[in-house]
């Protein structure tokens, strides 16, 4: 699903005419890509907003009208105030719909690790985006990564991650993604293990083992 925004050109730069922009529900921004020179433009924060807020996120297709002529779009970085969380400045980037871009998405953990469990470990997640390559239209809207054979100590990678067809990525194929880790519970668990394992072997536990000259 792609959205339709437009864009108001000739708005007057610097922090004063920003702060009346978004005054009156504009949100400022800045249209390039393509080889066009950046453009200072502002559009209507409803619009952005609706933008935003569909199941492709922040990856929607936005078809831009900037002076009569309407181009196709992402948002490719916006920044919200620290505290209304509400977008204060946008960047549109121009895109080619023939050719890959390159977008974050979102990972999602899916799938129930009995042998984490079974240890009262956890599953840590360690990366939650992937940049990715896509033709406009092809975007995943989230990746999933599987966490049902993770063990305590084990990795989930990037290149575990099975990508949807015409979609690639550049990144780290080795890089974790998520692990098991242990928690309190699961080191008691572990100690336990290993003083069973050595009591079956018939090894006794000698506190102060190894002696002094004194004992001598």
């Amino acid at each position: 699903m792609d959205v339709t925004i437009t864009a108001e050109t000739g708005r007057p730069t610097g922090t004063r005419n920003s702060k009346r922009l978004r005054a009156e529900g504009k949100v400022p921004g800045v249209v390039y890509g393509l080889g066009s020179e950046p453009m200072p433009v502002a559009v209507e924060w409803t619009e952005l907003r609706r933008a935003l807020t569909t199941e492709a996120g922040t990856n929607a297709l936005i078809s831009i009208t900037v002076d009569g002529e309407t181009r196709l779009s992402i948002v490719k970085e916006f920044q919200r105030h620290p505290v209304k969380r509400n977008v204060t400045h946008v960047d549109f980037l121009v895109i080619d719909p023939d050719a890959p871009v390159a977008v974050d998405v979102p990972i999602v953990l899916h799938g129930e690790s009995e042998q984490v469990e079974r240890m009262k470990g956890m599953v840590e997640q360690l990366i939650f985006t992937l940049t990715v390559k896509a033709k406009p239209g092809n975007f995943p809207t989230q990746l999933e990564a599987d966490t049902s054979g993770l063990d305590i100590g084990t990795q989930l990678k990037v290149g575990d991650i099975v990508l949807p067809d015409g979609v690639t990525t550049d990144a780290n194929l080795d890089e974790a993604v998520a692990q098991g880790a242990p928690t309190r519970s699961t080191i008691i668990l572990q100690q336990e293990a290993a003083r069973a394992e050595r009591a079956a072997l018939g090894i006794e536990e000698i506190e102060g083992e190894g002696g002094t000259s004194d004992d001598i």
